[in-house]
């Protein structure tokens, strides 16, 4: 049995706790689980085009297959899509490895949950390897209709947005005139010297 290695002394430890990975990990599945599962329900359960209201008005069940992205925008160039879904996703597996924060923790594993929810229709659904169309059932008035992995997207990129305007880091601390004093970094003596 390995152990892990051990940080020296003095040094900062820069591994991501488990507790916040799991986390990660945990929304990305709930989000991949619950988008793929609505995904079947939708295929098994309606026809292409059908329209279902849920609250009249305001919410209704549409089954559309979108080639494309958000209101069927680059319909022609979906293999694009796929590329940028593979590349988000190692980008989120490779920054999750630097999380220490569980805020950004759960941020990364919603977008990553929607993306490669999206990402597995693009690789298995008609009409092919890459170029498959996404399934969308969500609608709402004057609004493109969705998925669940959209909505993970949407919140998930919501909360890198407000961490980011907030000043938390990957790691938990805070930047900037939002910082508690402990956490500023102190000015070096080189740079004391130069004041004044």
């Amino acid at each position: 049995m390995s152990e892990s290695p051990e940080v020296p002394a003095g040094a900062p430890d820069r591994r991501t706790p488990r507790g916040v990975l799991l986390l990660a990990a945990a929304a990305a599945l709930l989000v991949y689980a619950a988008d793929q599962l609505t995904k079947w329900w939708v295929v098994a359960t309606m026809e292409l085009g059908q329209r279902t209201p849920v609250v009249e008005g305001l919410l209704w069940w549409q089954f559309i297959r979108n080639p494309g992205a958000a209101f069927s925008l680059g319909e022609n160039i979906t293999w694009v899509f796929t590329l940028v879904m593979v590349v988000v996703s190692v980008l989120i597996v490779l920054t999750l490895r630097r999380v220490r924060s569980a805020a950004w923790a759960l941020a990364l594993g919603l977008v990553l949950g929607g993306a490669l929810g999206n990402l597995t229709d693009r690789l298995l659904r008609e009409p092919g390897s890459g170029m498959g169309h996404v399934v969308d059932f969500i609608a709402v008035p004057r609004f493109a209709i969705f998925n669940i992995a959209d909505c993970g997207v949407v919140v998930g990129v919501s909360l890198v947005v407000l961490l980011t305007l907030l000043g938390r880091e990957l790691d938990g601390t805070r930047t900037g005139a939002g910082a508690p004093a402990a956490q500023r970094v102190e000015a070096s003596p080189e740079e004391e010297g130069t004041r004044g």
